[in-house]
């Protein structure tokens, strides 16, 4: 006959490894840090990089002292997207990642674009090119201003493109409450600007997002 000891090993035994496996699902499982190739990692270095450009777009045409509308529409964007970036760098550091990862940009959402458009990996959407932004600061005046929300419209194009492709792939809360503030703050941006170009008799570029 076992000893009351020796029955009640089997049982605390047991309790341990529920109690060890329990940990590891939380460090892990959902509720752990994402990997180096999930989703979130790659919404984050991608968006950190997206959000620099528009910031840089936004210095430029604020510093040629544009009209109130959209010397004000500058000041939301450096300040908007310049907090989210350190929030999206902050994420990697929590979760242990560096900040530049081995994967292509977009890697993350490769084939699961906006519309059935399929994302390409390596090529970030609605990013100006080296030529486009070098116009956009040899401009002045009214033309500035309408190359500015021309570039800043498929910018946010991009941005919600690849906000949406991560509320599709990831729960994760933090991750995805950020890329549905995203979706909505830059969708009422690019209305207000498509305002703002018909005001000065322009028209957007054709729209990535159909």
């Amino acid at each position: 006959m076992d000893t009351p000891g020796k029955s009640a090993k089997p049982y605390i035994a047991g309790a341990v490894l529920i109690v060890v496996a329990a940990a590891l699902f939380l460090v892990f499982g959902r509720g752990g840090a994402p990997g180096d190739t999930s989703p979130e990692a790659g919404f984050a270095r991608d968006m950190a990089a997206h959000h620099a450009q528009a910031v840089d777009m936004a210095f430029t045409i604020r510093d040629k002292s544009p009209s109130k509308e959209i010397g004000n529409l500058a000041f939301d964007i450096i300040n908007t997207q310049a907090n989210q970036r350190g929030m999206f760098l902050g994420w990697l550091q929590q979760w242990g990642l560096d900040q530049a990862g081995d994967q292509q940009p977009m890697a993350w959402m490769s084939g699961h674009g906006h519309g059935g458009a399929a994302v390409k990996p390596g090529v970030m959407p609605g990013m100006a090119t080296p030529e486009e932004l070098a116009r956009l600061k040899g401009l002045t005046g009214a033309q500035a201003e309408v190359q500015f929300l021309q570039l800043m419209i498929r910018h946010h194009e991009g941005g919600v493109q690849m906000a949406e492709g991560l509320l599709k792939m990831s729960d994760r809360e933090e991750v995805a409450g950020m890329a549905q503030k995203i979706v909505t703050g830059q969708s009422g941006e690019i209305k207000l600007m498509t305002e703002m170009l018909q005001h000065r008799g322009a028209r957007p570029l054709p729209s990535i997002l159909r």
